[in-house]
């Protein structure tokens, strides 16, 4: 059998912040995971404590587990850390492996974001070209199973899949692993994903995203809230 895409080494990604807002939030912790192929065993993880240079609010302290006094006491300052990983990100994007998140959306906003207030070259400088490939088992979720009912965090994906879960999620190394395990899932109950290139998946992610975003902004203003939701992905 012809080793496809998912057989090949990817790149999984995750952060842990001080809350939800890409453009003043900033970056606590970062995971990422050179997986070269199924089963932990297969895994090299490097993470980052960061200190934020700003108290962390105590609902994102709950998520996370990280306090202002640890971060502070044992986080690496903001600029080195995340000079480390932008390199590594686009080093690995540089060889067409593809960056693997969840919602990855989120991470790469503020991921540019903080490069750009620290005064670092942002991702896609680094790269001189968009930032892929990008694979997001979340929008890949929604668009080959566009009309399933419920909740697609992380956790009910897991579920949904039949992925047993040790570890502890929202710590960001044990996230890009569930991540990795979804993605490979999705794979597997959906054999037309492997068939396709990187490239064609990326294109084909934006499309499935802009179509979620649509029905779902359609959604909130029938509710009367701001349809706020960006159509473009991952940027």
């Amino acid at each position: 059998m012809l080793s496809t895409w998912i057989d090949l080494p990817l790149l999984g990604f995750d952060t842990e912040t001080t809350g939800t807002n890409v453009t003043s939030d900033r970056i606590v912790t970062v995971a990422l995971v050179h997986s070269v192929g199924p089963g932990r065993g297969n895994e090299t993880i490097a993470t980052w404590l960061i200190d934020p240079e700003m108290d962390i609010p105590e609902p994102a302290q709950r998520v996370h587990g990280i306090s202002t006094e640890h971060a502070r006491a044992h986080g690496m300052a903001a600029a080195a850390a995340l000079d480390e990983v932008a390199t590594m990100i686009a080093e690995a994007l540089g060889k067409d492996v593809p960056l693997v998140a969840f919602n990855g959306s989120f991470d790469l906003a503020i991921l540019e974001n903080e490069l750009t207030r620290l005064g670092l070259p942002t991702l896609a400088a680094r790269l001189g070209h968009d930032i892929a490939p990008v694979l997001d088992p979340l929008v890949v979720d929604r668009g080959v199973d566009r009309y399933r009912k419920g909740k697609r965090t992380l956790t009910d994906l897991l579920a949904h899949y039949g992925i047993e879960q040790d570890g502890q999620l929202h710590t960001a190394d044990v996230d890009v692993s569930a991540t990795l395990d979804v993605l490979r899932a999705l794979v597997t109950a959906h054999r037309q994903l492997a068939a396709s290139t990187l490239a064609d998946l990326h294109r084909e992610q934006i499309a499935w995203h802009r179509s979620w975003a649509e029905n779902f902004n359609q959604f909130l203003q029938k509710k009367g809230r701001t349809p706020d939701v960006s159509l473009t992905w991952p940027l």
